[in-house]
């Protein structure tokens, strides 16, 4: 994955999640949860890309938390295909780890832009 900016790795991250889902349309199942993953991981990029131009540090906060909730609803897609086996365990476990970094950057910046609220 991109070690660059948070950006570029959360562009990175939902290029790979879209990568990975398209071959996930052999059941109805796996055709649902390969959109919700799709959908949930793309709109914590966009909603990033939001909060860079956020009008106000309340703004900032609340568009960051949906990044955050956005973030942790992918997080459980990847949990549940990995435990069905639904796809290649071990790159899923990859995208697994990336995600818990983006997790922890963003959770701290969200503390961090409460605190300076203050």
């Amino acid at each position: 994955m991109n070690t660059g900016n948070l950006s570029d790795r959360l562009l990175d991250f939902s290029a790979e999640i879209v990568r990975c889902c398209i071959k996930l349309n052999r059941s109805p199942s796996e055709k649902h949860i390969g959109l919700q993953l799709i959908r949930s991981s793309t709109s914590a990029g966009a909603n990033y890309e939001e909060a860079r131009g956020a009008e106000s540090r309340s703004d900032f906060i609340h568009k960051m938390q949906i990044v955050l909730k956005e973030l942790r609803e992918s997080f459980y897609w990847i949990r549940l295909l990995i435990k069905l086996r639904m796809v290649d365990v071990q790159k899923f476990k990859e995208l697994k780890v990336e995600l818990e970094e983006l997790l922890k950057i963003i959770g701290k910046s969200v503390v961090t832009a409460r605190k300076n609220k203050k």
